[in-house]
């Protein structure tokens, strides 16, 4: 029996993106080396129409620079007007699924917090992309859009349009994290790496918490990679040894690429209109064929949202009618992350109860040495090790920190004393986890101090 093509767009969402005539030629020399060259609107040009020969990396730089690429959307106004568009009712059912169901956003937010230098003005600020996407959400009921979860992680100068890859050099991805449960009841069950950089920290970052990771972005060619100075050697997105037949893995525990036995699940996720791991109706085929061949198949689809969506929308809806003329019997749909991951799992997977949690508070007293919260999986089970703890104090910190560990599974304590925190310094206490299933769980406490 053929299976069905699960189409995921997972959208970079970093709110808007300015970028200078000189910007575009800082680009040019960090990304290809080309340092000689004034940045004129008129050498803007004659780059775009390849008129500089620069070897095998004309073409690349013509693609790079293309009118699409260099047309960034740098005002809120200006991704509005967008988001208006492709949002609408109309465009999102020009194309429907094998279900009569139309297009499918699923906005993974970054927050630009952490920086000194922004000359890309960027939207600074704790939830301010997560706010204004959820508003758009909210403001289309009759959409399956989603929200989940982006990260930059904070470069050597702080510089807002870079993206370095140690998650853990900094404690931001702790604060995004504990200020998105306490003050937003949110926590992401995918995630897009930032640049689709992963390495070892993030990769064990990830394996705690999160079951559904949608950064591979492998091909069998390499050529756009390689000539570019951003990506070559194994730089940013490094996914060269990944699987690039649109299968989903779990990654081994040393090498975030290859096929092991951790947790999460590990899909592709091919650029659109980009200059480097794009989809082509080559790739879109493949994807058919699999499926035809009976194995359900996630592709999915990168865009950023500080770029205008729809040509990239209109070139993916072109790559399905091709690929549905040649594989008639093969059904496609347009998914959340979660469901189209929830169909990578097994049947003994997916028959887990879904996980509830409680939290159970306490107070120091004859009996209890100091005061302590006891957190329990009453059903289901949390996917990593333990729940995510976050701590809102009362002089406005956010912190998290780990639990102790029960002799039963699915148990955990949290001990205020001299270790960690006192009581009485506790504003709010946020627990959040998620299931193998992608399930989401947030429970919010807050103290009551005698």
């Amino acid at each position: 029996m053929t299976a069905t093509v699960h189409i995921v767009h997972a959208i970079d969402t970093e709110g808007p993106l300015y970028e200078s005539l000189e910007g575009t030629f800082e680009r040019l020399r960090e990304v290809f080396g080309v340092s000689d060259i004034i940045p004129t609107h008129d050498n803007l040009k004659k780059l775009q129409a390849g008129h500089f020969d620069f070897g095998d990396n004309t073409s690349l730089i013509m693609e790079a620079l293309s009118s699409h690429r260099v047309s960034t959307l740098g005002s809120w106004d200006q991704i509005d007007e967008m988001l208006t568009r492709v949002t609408h009712r109309d465009y999102r059912e020009k194309l429907l699924d094998c279900e009569n169901s139309g297009w499918v956003f699923n906005w993974f937010c970054l927050d630009h917090v952490g920086f000194k230098n922004n000359p890309r003005r960027r939207d600074m600020g704790y939830h301010n992309i997560h706010d204004h996407y959820l508003s758009l959400i909210e403001s289309q009921p009759n959409s399956r859009d989603t929200l989940q979860w982006h990260f930059h992680p904070i470069s050597t100068y702080r510089d807002a349009h870079r993206c370095a890859t140690h998650y853990l050099r900094s404690d931001d991805i702790y604060q995004v994290l504990c200020r998105r449960i306490i003050e937003r009841g949110f926590f992401p069950s995918c995630y897009r790496a930032g640049f689709q950089a992963e390495r070892p920290d993030s990769h064990w970052f990830l394996e705690q918490f999160i079951p559904f990771d949608i950064s591979n972005m492998a091909t069998d060619d390499t050529t756009d990679i390689d000539n570019s100075i951003d990506f070559k050697n194994g730089r940013s997105g490094n996914w060269r040894n990944a699987p690039h037949d649109w299968s989903v893995y779990h990654p081994s525990h040393d090498d975030y690429q290859t096929p092991g036995a951790c947790r999460r699940l590990i899909a592709r996720c091919l650029n659109l209109r980009n200059r480097i791991g794009n989809l082509t109706q080559e790739e879109m085929d493949r994807a058919f064929h699999r499926a035809q061949e009976g194995q359900d198949t996630l592709v999915g689809l990168c865009s950023h949202d500080w770029r205008d969506l729809q040509p990239e929308i209109d070139l993916v809806q072109e790559f399905l009618v091709s690929a549905k003329q040649r594989y008639p019997d093969v059904k496609f749909k347009f998914c959340t992350a979660d469901e189209a991951f929830q169909a990578q799992l097994s049947e003994s997977e997916m028959k887990h109860a879904p996980l509830k949690m409680s939290i159970e508070y306490f107070p120091e007293e004859p009996g209890v040495d100091v005061p302590y919260i006891k957190v329990t999986a009453d059903s289901g089970q949390v996917f990593g090790p333990q729940p995510f703890l976050a701590i809102k104090t009362k002089s406005n910190l956010f912190l998290h920190d780990n639990f102790d560990f029960d002799t039963k599974p699915g148990i955990w304590y949290y001990a205020f004393h001299g270790d960690t925190l006192p009581i009485n310094d506790i504003d709010v206490i946020g627990v959040a986890a998620n299931d193998i299933q992608g399930n989401t769980v947030i429970e919010l406490f807050r103290p009551s101090i005698k």
